[in-house]
């Protein structure tokens, strides 16, 4: 089964099964084998064939019009992130090409330009890439993450296994639940942030190795990857349990650079104690 169309599926079903029936107008009932609207339900309040819906979650290679999607959007009253991330996975939001051209990318580099500047900041700097490996970082960067960007890594043919990753920092290395201060909320976001992020790549390999290594790795991951929950990346106060600094608080920006979406230039401004 293509990854798109199962990953539609999956993220309509799981919807479904979080509403409701009561709030859609529909009675709760004793007869529910499962929780949440009956499909049949979804398609009677979006105006479309029951069978059509169906064949849609079931992930058939069935094409689906902005039109359907829409009505499915409205039914289940998604979010703006919700609705966009389904817009991108059924490929009706013409971002297509970014994925086609990491598909056909080498190793990914950030701009040497962009790279220069993060030392001009005297505050964490750093720069994710397309799976959120981090390409660049600053000294400050290194000093708050010490023990993980101050290692020497690799830079070479192999750069995919041996550049930092954030997810895999976050959540397959033990300090991060040490340093991340309410690690269980913050590494449920980081995961909804990361599914919104790379809806549009779902079927790149290099995603799929990514995403298989953290479920094997970790069980939390892998529990958070299956709620198809779905966040766009925002800014707000980070709080870390530095091991010499003690409790230290920023506020976190991300930027993109115009015409290269797929890359963050993520700042971490320090606050007040």
């Amino acid at each position: 089964m293509d990854t798109r169309r199962k990953e539609l599926g999956d993220f309509l079903r799981v919807l479904r099964q979080r509403c409701a029936p009561e709030a859609f107008g529909f009675p709760q009932g004793s007869r529910r084998r499962t929780p949440g609207l009956r499909r049949e339900e979804v398609a009677q309040l979006a105006g479309i064939s029951p069978t059509w819906y169906t064949w849609i979650e079931q992930g058939r290679d069935v094409q689906v019009s902005h039109e359907v999607l829409e009505r499915i959007a409205q039914a289940l009253r998604l979010t703006g992130p919700q609705r966009s991330y389904l817009f991108d996975v059924a490929g009706r939001s013409g971002s297509d090409a970014q994925g086609l051209a990491g598909l056909l990318s080498g190793a990914e580099h950030a701009p040497d330009a962009l790279s220069e500047l993060l030392e001009d900041f005297h505050m964490p700097a750093y720069i994710l890439g397309r799976y959120w490996d981090i390409l660049a970082w600053n000294r400050a960067a290194m000093h708050l993450f010490a023990g993980w960007l101050d290692q020497s890594w690799a830079n070479d043919a192999v750069e995919e296994a041996t550049s930092p990753n954030l997810l895999r920092f976050v959540f397959l290395e033990a300090q991060a639940r040490q340093l991340v201060v309410d690690w269980e909320n913050r590494a449920r976001r980081i995961c909804a942030e990361f599914r919104a992020d790379c809806r549009s790549r779902l079927e790149e390999p290099g995603l799929q190795r990514l995403i298989d290594e953290l479920q094997q790795g970790s069980v939390e991951f892998a529990r958070y990857w299956k709620l198809h929950d779905v966040l766009e990346r925002q800014g707000g106060e980070r709080s870390f349990r530095h091991p010499h600094q003690g409790l230290i608080h920023y506020r976190q920006f991300t930027l993109s650079p115009v015409g290269q979406e797929h890359l963050k230039l993520v700042l971490l401004k320090p606050l007040p104690a």
